[in-house]
């Protein structure tokens, strides 16, 4: 059964395959969420909604508390999740590696499914979404 290999960040992923312990990466399936790339005012339609002051008249803006950069790369990460657990189900992969930035990791550890993440055999904290599989095989164990 192959060893996939999961390289992502909030805007792109791309799931490899090895077949042998120590073979090369092939790529499977790319995605990209170019959402997560636009600006902050270029995600939201409108303003800060605005609140009243506990004493007074006064007024201020309410920032919300996560921007809109941040919910589109949960999106992102949800959405590679829901993919993983779907395809753990139909027996796809045997076992996974995941690379990604320490931010974005945290993002996928939140959502993964129990069946993807006991699949899970190594993790590595390297931005190399955008890497050729070569590159991204010299980031991982000699033998998967």
């Amino acid at each position: 059964m192959p060893i996939w290999v999961l390289a992502a960040d909030s805007s792109h992923a791309q799931i490899l395959q090895a077949d042998k312990r120590k073979g090369p990466l092939t790529p499977v399936e790319a995605f990209a969420h170019p959402e997560s790339r636009l600006k902050n005012q270029d995600l939201k339609t409108d303003g800060p909604g605005r609140t009243f002051d506990s004493g007074g008249q006064g007024r201020h803006a309410v920032e919300p508390e996560v921007s809109a950069h941040e919910m589109e790369a949960n999106r992102f990460a949800h959405e590679l999740c829901a993919h993983l657990k779907e395809k753990a189900l139909a027996g796809a992969f045997k076992t996974l590696y995941i690379l990604a930035p320490p931010a974005f990791l945290g993002k996928l550890r939140a959502c993964l499914d129990d069946n993807v993440k006991k699949r899970i055999v190594g993790e590595v904290t390297k931005d190399v979404a955008k890497h050729s599989p070569d590159e991204i095989r010299k980031k991982l164990p000699e033998y998967l």
